[in-house]
């Protein structure tokens, strides 16, 4: 049983592997031509409006996750009326949560737009017609979650790759007209992404609607209980994402009060690099998810307590191979990738990426959290944590303090969250902490120190140019893949990328 969840974790996680990367390549040309077609000035409205919507954004993802935890729960149970019992709950409370969120951003945030927002001369109407734009495309991305989410409960990633991967082309898509289309360049950008986001959503409901019985609109299996608990899961869980946003986005917008748009097209910039490289670690962890919450209602705790081990040191390592290169040559990356770098765009990807890599180690530990429904402790703990972030950043920016601060307040309250995750889950599941701290913990901190003494070193020693840094990323990928080998993975682990490679290899000669 265990051997066949690790297979299909493995080849999940190849598949979402694949798409990533023709998703990054898609997502690195893609912000180049916007930001050449936009200019510093409206790439950095497109920032603080874009936003001020992702505020909201916390709904359908807060919302996914509940359903996805649910679904994975009966699927882990093997109960079909608790299936369908969830699918119409979850489309009346999507179905409220929607109509609550347009009543709120067309109130409240148009009111801040409308009074708030410090934007360039000549660009008020451009950024409001986006700002509408995007409040669309939001309420679309609410109906599309819970079906997405269903795909995800279900472990079927090659669908979602597919999907994923011909958004990422209609993407693509929208940066031509975007070159050849004569209209104002920031609403255009914004109506286009609102056209992708409707495709993609009738893609998700039609093949849901196809493809899982529980998916039907013909009968409704109301279930009070499930809602109110539900409710409940959702609520904490919402809360906890209305503080991560208090700490990313809100602090765009606070960018936005005190320095120029070159800054927050900065910030911008830095948030997607680290939000496209973390994605490589995330694609793991997606194919983590469900496993740890089905081995859970299975009551399989010592499997679960494995997934959450491994899989923390293994999305660590994902996500480091890639880091590590970036941050010491992201000069010359960035000089590359885009033509007109902005200032502070360098120092600001190197910090969101070190924050991006604290945060991996603990995203098993998030889902083992997510397990037993009881979220109230685990969410009031850290989200009180995470507002503290986004008020100390306030604190320091009025200070005088200059805008990298606010990337380093963050470091800081991601290691102080770390530990606490750790001792919560502990608390909810009984997952042995020494345990980790072992195996994971500690030979996490050995690559680290192992890969970027060297590295950093060798980047420093040589002249600039291309090739040298071409030079330097190819080392780093092969010091690092070496170290994970010998340093991260134990004996058994070792033994077992011995027989798989031997496998592949042989599969290769006999074909």
């Amino acid at each position: 049983m265990a051997s066949e969840r690790n297979k299909r974790i493995a080849k999940n996680t190849l598949m979402l592997y694949f798409r990533q990367l023709l998703i990054l390549f898609v997502s690195l040309y893609t912000v180049r031509v916007v930001l050449d077609e936009l200019g510093v000035e409206d790439y950095g409205i497109y920032g603080a409006v874009g936003g001020l919507v992702a505020l909201s954004a916390f709904l359908p993802g807060s919302l996914a996750q509940a359903t996805q935890r649910f679904f994975s729960f009966a699927l882990g149970e093997q109960n079909n009326e608790r299936l369908k019992r969830t699918f119409s709950v979850n489309l009346a409370l999507y179905a409220s949560v929607a109509l609550i969120a347009f009543i709120a951003l067309q109130t409240i945030g148009l009111w801040f737009v409308n009074t708030e927002l410090s934007l360039p001369e000549g660009r008020f109407e451009a950024a409001k017609a986006l700002y509408h734009y995007a409040t669309i495309t939001f309420l679309v991305s609410v109906i599309t979650s819970p079906f997405m989410a269903i795909i995800m409960a279900h472990e079927d990633m090659k669908l979602y790759a597919y999907i994923s991967i011909f958004e990422a082309f209609m993407k693509l898509g929208v940066v031509f007209l975007l070159q050849y289309i004569t209209w104002d360049k920031l609403e255009l950008y914004g109506l286009l992404l609102l056209c992708v986001a409707v495709v993609n959503a009738v893609l998700y409901i039609g093949i849901c609607l196809y493809r899982y019985e529980e998916c039907q609109f013909r009968k409704i299996y109301w279930d009070s209980a499930l809602l109110k608990e539900i409710i409940g899961f959702t609520g904490w869980t919402v809360f906890g994402q209305i503080s991560t946003i208090a700490r990313s986005h809100a602090i765009t917008v606070l960018l936005n009060q005190s320095f120029s748009p070159a800054v927050v097209a900065a910030r911008a910039l830095s948030v997607q690099i680290a939000s496209q490289v973390n994605i490589f670690s995330g694609n793991f962890n997606t194919s983590l998810y469900p496993p740890i919450i089905k081995s859970y209602a299975a009551n399989q705790h010592q499997e679960m307590y494995g997934l959450i081990t491994g899989g923390s040191k293994v999305t660590f390592f994902l996500l480091w191979v890639f880091a590590l290169p970036m941050m010491v040559e992201m000069e010359t990356i960035l000089g590359i990738w885009l033509t007109t770098v902005p200032p502070d765009a360098v120092l600001f990807a190197q910090l969101a990426l070190v924050e991006a890599l604290i945060l991996s180690i603990s995203m098993p530990l998030t889902a083992a959290a997510r397990a037993p429904g009881k979220m109230k402790a685990y969410e009031l703990t850290l989200g009180t944590i995470q507002f503290g972030i986004f008020l100390t950043a306030w604190v320091v920016i009025a200070a005088g303090a200059p805008a990298y601060s606010v990337f380093i307040v963050a470091i800081i309250a991601n290691i102080l969250m770390f530990g606490v995750r750790l001792f919560l889950v502990n608390r909810l599941t009984g997952f042995p902490v020494v345990n980790f701290l072992r195996f994971t913990a500690l030979p996490v901190l050995a690559i680290v120190l192992v890969t970027a003494l060297p590295i950093t070193f060798i980047s420093q020693a040589v002249p600039n140019g291309f090739y040298w840094s071409a030079m330097v990323i190819f080392t780093s990928f092969v010091v690092s893949t070496i170290a994970m080998y010998f340093i991260g993975l134990d004996k058994a682990w070792r033994a077992k990328v011995v027989t798989m490679i031997r496998s592949r290899l042989s599969k290769l000669q006999s074909a």
